[in-house]
């Protein structure tokens, strides 16, 4: 009962160094004082770390940090879009930005330290290299966690308080992490929920950047949510597959993130009918195939992605120079008949309307130019 009381009244920090205490003097599971990613993270360091518990920085090599940089440049650009507004939102909370590639090299800290020493970029943040840190424990599990003080392996970062959050990529593989850090000072917000949102809107904009050859879907149950951080997105490919959803997608659908299906069994849509939402300026009225209704955008990707502010390479393809060359022809085939399905579609509204072209516009929800451009573009 003391051990049960001690739990709720003591504070983190008593929490932690009992926990330590517990843990690297007794050998003892300190379950219920700290979290149980802090219990394993603890568990894999002192496996990777079995020589001691002193802290030895070790930065990357430039030529890994300059190959890293190149192989998450759409990564550090969709960070570099959404960057303003997240530090504008920090500025007054003494918190510093980091984010990290899959593996936990650092790639971006802001704002600059004063110290040459804090300068962080080509550190290696990974629990084999640092012990259990936040973004450590998320690189090496793919789960966001918070880690304070004394929950951190090695003595030298009890100073640092962190919350990380996973960022992944059209494949669904972890493409880097966002980590919010304090030094010797408490976060003056729930940190968790706050990189988690800017982790979520980070790799929104990476999924659309990488998704050139799909026709990317977005909705929610509102169309006030559409453009937040709390919109779902989709890529579905020429063949009608799902290629990708976000999060939000698979709680809508009620699906997992790997579910492999068609648009039509996911969605109770198919590709042509989708392709109409495409031509339309503003979210329409749609009935899922789990009877949920939804609000949804469709938009149907050029070669270069977003626009000129984001790379529209994926990390895939950065990191295999060799096939560069033979990229844009693969990638150009779905887009061409994804284009195609949406000529196709104005053809038989045309045909449906005699060759009416205000009358198929207008069943169709696009402008008249729009359908011009449409079928210029399925000719070309």
């Amino acid at each position: 009962m003391d051990a049960l009381q001690q739990c709720f009244s003591s504070t983190g920090a008593e929490r932690a160094l009992q926990a330590r205490r517990q843990f690297f003097e007794a050998g003892i599971r300190p379950s219920g004082l700290v979290s149980e990613a802090v219990i394993q993270s603890w568990l894999r360091s002192q496996r990777q770390h079995c020589n001691g518990r002193r802290l030895a920085l070790a930065p990357v090599s430039p030529s890994r940090l300059h190959a890293t940089q190149e192989r998450c440049r759409g990564l550090l650009q969709a960070l570099q879009h959404e960057l303003p507004t997240l530090e504008q939102a920090l500025a007054g909370t003494g918190t510093r930005v980091m984010l990290t590639d899959d593996k936990g090299i650092v790639l971006h800290v802001s704002p600059a330290s004063m110290r040459p020493r804090d300068e962080r970029v080509g550190l290696n943040m990974s629990e084999q290299a640092m012990g259990t840190n936040a973004p450590g424990i998320v690189a090496a599990t793919g789960q966001a966690c918070t880690v304070t003080n004394g929950e951190h392996y090695f003595d030298e970062l009890h100073a640092f308080r962190c919350a990380a959050a996973p960022i992944r990529d059209v494949h669904g593989r972890l493409a880097g992490v966002l980590n919010l850090m304090v030094e010797e000072q408490h976060f003056s917000f729930d940190a968790g929920p706050v990189v988690g949102m800017y982790a979520t809107t980070i790799e929104n904009t990476l999924l659309q950047a990488q998704s050139h050859e799909h026709l990317v879907l977005r909705f929610q149950v509102t169309p006030a949510l559409l453009h937040t951080p709390l919109q779902a997105l989709m890529g579905v490919a020429a063949d009608g597959r799902v290629a990708w959803m976000n999060g939000t997608a698979a709680q809508l659908i009620g699906q997992p993130l790997d579910t492999e299906c068609s648009a039509q069994e996911l969605l109770g849509h198919d590709l042509s009918r989708l392709l109409q939402l495409s031509g339309q300026p503003s979210p329409a009225p749609l009935r899922l195939a789990s009877g949920l209704g939804v609000w949804m955008q469709a938009h149907l990707q050029t070669s270069h992605g977003l626009g000129s502010h984001l790379d529209a390479c994926s990390a895939e393809d950065l990191a295999c120079p060799a096939t560069t060359e033979a990229t844009p022809v693969a990638e150009a085939q779905p887009l061409a008949t994804l284009r195609e399905h949406s000529a196709q579609l104005i053809r038989e509204t045309l045909d449906q309307h005699g060759g009416n072209v205000s009358q198929a516009a207008r069943a169709l929800g696009i402008s008249r130019g729009t359908l011009y451009r449409r079928l210029r573009g399925g000719r070309d």
